[in-house]
């Protein structure tokens, strides 16, 4: 079996979530998905898994599902292939319930370009580009 990368995401309504995912370019395995979450294919290794609170709340020891709309517990990087990718992916995010931001990291953008992309949750994803 290949490396690969799982990314789990708590969302509050899985239908809105699979449809912004799926708008920003990620496909649903059908295969791995149900009631309680979601499995969305950026790449054949690459994929976040959409899950209820409830499902999401089974894996956690003595912890709580943070509300994302309010407190961050993660951010997730993915790279892009340019710079109009990156803003490309940023836009079609806010046109699909998402938000984004840019950060200042004090870089040439011919370096490396960075947006901070919200899902409808709260949850981040930093659309990156860097020259590499």
């Amino acid at each position: 079996m290949a490396k690969m990368v799982f990314i789990n995401l708590p969302v509050t309504d899985m239908q809105r979530s699979i449809k912004f995912y799926e708008a920003i370019g990620f496909k649903q395995n059908m295969d791995y998905s149900d009631e309680n979450g979601a499995g969305m294919m950026w790449d054949d290794n690459i994929w976040i898994m959409l899950l209820t609170h409830d499902f999401y709340q089974q894996f956690l020891s003595c912890q709580l599902v943070a509300n994302t709309q309010e407190v961050s517990g993660s951010m997730t990087a993915l790279s892009m292939d340019s710079i109009e990718e990156v803003k490309k992916f940023a836009q079609t995010a806010k046109e699909n319930g998402g938000d984004f931001y840019h950060v200042e990291l004090g870089m040439p953008e011919e370096q490396m370009y960075e947006l901070e992309v919200k899902d409808p949750d709260g949850n981040i994803l930093s659309a990156a580009w860097m020259a590499m």
